[in-house]
């Protein structure tokens, strides 16, 4: 079945509220626990990972000696996510500091100047992410789609990846969406996930090109609905699980990086930016890498948590 063309909508403006005084050189990951109540997300080129605690709004920081492109809960307290150099065990002390961080599995890629980008939990809690060449301008399809989980480090499951973004996952786990946001690309895939873990039949779901902005980071509500930012438009899109457009909301910043379902009752979206190089007419730059949090009118999944015992998994394995 070809993609379907998405027909330009007028973007909604609704309410929304900026949820921390940092701001970040790239914030991506935004990551919802629901047993703290808190949000968590990082910011890639400030080597940080950041936390909110809904009831009082206070923020903590935490450096990390990588960039870290994408975190995941685990089960019984801390992280794993993908850095520069592979898959980590991530614990935050409290009150902030420094990370402490331990390689799971290094990976192996293609080139110098790469990174873990873009990543998520299937419903099953195994972690999914993909690389990138790090210097946008090449356009350099060397990046690809991991897997990581009991085994460890999957082979490339996807590749010909230059910028792969948009994970996300449908209600019944049966479905994966991937996309990649680089100016040369813009696509949305879907693909049918198999109990092995195993993706298969790519697919295009939304060619990109006819909308304003990138596809890049995105989220799942109880619907199937697929929330993606439109990356340099200053909006977010939701698609319909046969890929129709179904509505986009404007946000206060140009570059929208990734959002995510949660608060008490997972209604609320919260989005992470990037400020962009030059200032974008019509927006305000004070709101450029600040964090927002609005309602959509839609609620989401709750994150699930790498379940997987990670003290047995060797580091340096590539």
């Amino acid at each position: 079945m070809p993609a379907k063309r998405p027909r330009l909508s007028t973007p909604a403006v609704i309410d929304f509220e900026v949820i921390s005084p940092t701001r970040d050189r790239v914030g991506e990951s935004p990551l919802w626990s629901v047993r703290e109540q808190a949000l968590y997300w990082v910011d890639i080129d400030g080597h940080a990972i950041r936390r909110l605690d809904w009831a009082t709004r206070a923020v903590t920081s935490w450096q990390t000696p990588e960039r870290v492109g994408c975190i995941a809960l685990r089960a019984g307290g801390g992280f794993v996510g993908g850095m520069e150099s592979g898959v980590f065990a991530i614990d935050l002390p409290p009150g902030g500091g420094t990370a402490r961080t331990r390689l799971l599995q290094a990976v192996q890629h293609p080139r110098a100047g790469m990174r873990f980008n873009d990543g998520r939990l299937d419903r099953q809690g195994r972690l999914w992410a993909s690389t990138m060449v790090m210097d946008g301008s090449l356009a350099a399809a060397d990046g690809a789609l991991f897997r990581f989980d009991a085994q460890g480090l999957s082979a490339p499951l996807v590749r010909g990846l230059v910028t792969g973004n948009g994970l996300a996952f449908s209600p019944d786990g049966r479905r994966m969406y991937l996309s990649d946001s680089h100016p040369t690309v813009q696509r949305i895939w879907q693909l049918d996930l198999g109990e092995d873990g195993m993706p298969r039949n790519q697919r295009e779901f939304v060619d990109m090109r006819p909308l304003p902005g990138r596809p890049d980071g995105a989220a799942m509500d109880t619907e199937g609905g697929y929330w993606i930012c439109g990356n340099g438009a200053g909006q977010i899109h939701r698609f319909t699980p046969d890929g129709r457009l179904d509505r986009s909301i404007a946000v206060p910043f140009s570059k929208p990086a990734m959002c995510s379902f949660g608060g008490p009752d997972l209604s609320w979206l919260f989005v992470t930016s990037i400020p962009p190089v030059q200032a974008a007419p019509g927006f305000d730059p004070a709101f450029d890498g600040a964090v927002i949090a609005l309602r959509p009118g839609a609620q989401g999944l709750a994150e699930p948590e790498f379940p997987f015992a990670v003290g047995g998994l060797a580091g340096g394995i590539s």
